[in-house]
């Protein structure tokens, strides 16, 4: 393994243990083996972490910190950005409401943004690098994927996580003031 790679899988680690550390405050959704449904009026929101302020989540299905199926929602409010991040797992993407505008790369590159209106479906495949903009408004998508749930920014300094529990981008404590 080159030191690159060591240091790549060093982050993740990082990453997803805060990611996963996040994870328990959220309510569980829907048992994924029996039948059940939710309303669209008692689907639950709440601020996650790994998200800049205003986006929201929702656990629709399953527990997304476990091994298996989950289906969670992503309300993302005007103009917000999601700078490039990864996710470990395949995921399916299902446009509910607005223009979801999704583009592949390690940096944040409008000229590669595309528009998909309610009702599209995007495939992303586990490990690929994108970024969203909630360009001309707010929009929601439904997460279809196996967990656990994981979520690693491209550039750390652009992790919520990090700056909401203080530490600068190295990981290591901010400097007292």
């Amino acid at each position: 393994m080159n030191s690159r790679c060591a240091c790549c899988a060093i982050r993740s680690g990082v990453a997803a243990t805060l990611l996963l550390a996040s994870l328990p405050a959220l309510t569980q959704g829907l048992p994924n083996n029996q039948f059940d449904a939710v309303l669209p009026e008692n689907i639950h929101w709440q601020a996650f972490s790994a998200f800049p302020e205003g986006v929201q989540l929702a656990i629709v299905v399953g527990t997304p910190s476990k091994p298996g199926p989950y289906v969670v929602r992503v309300k993302v409010p005007a103009d917000a950005r999601l700078a490039p991040h990864r996710h470990p797992e395949d995921r399916i993407y299902t446009v509910i409401s607005g223009i979801f505008y999704i583009g592949l790369g390690e940096t944040f590159d409008e000229s590669k943004l595309k528009p998909y209106p309610p009702g599209s479906v995007v495939v992303l495949p586990g490990g690929t690098a994108h970024f969203h903009w909630a360009k001309s408004g707010e929009y929601v998508t439904q997460v279809t994927a196996n967990g656990p749930l994981g979520l690693d920014y491209v550039d750390r300094a652009d992790d919520p996580r990090l700056k909401k529990h203080g530490h600068a981008a190295s990981g290591a404590p901010a400097p007292a003031n």
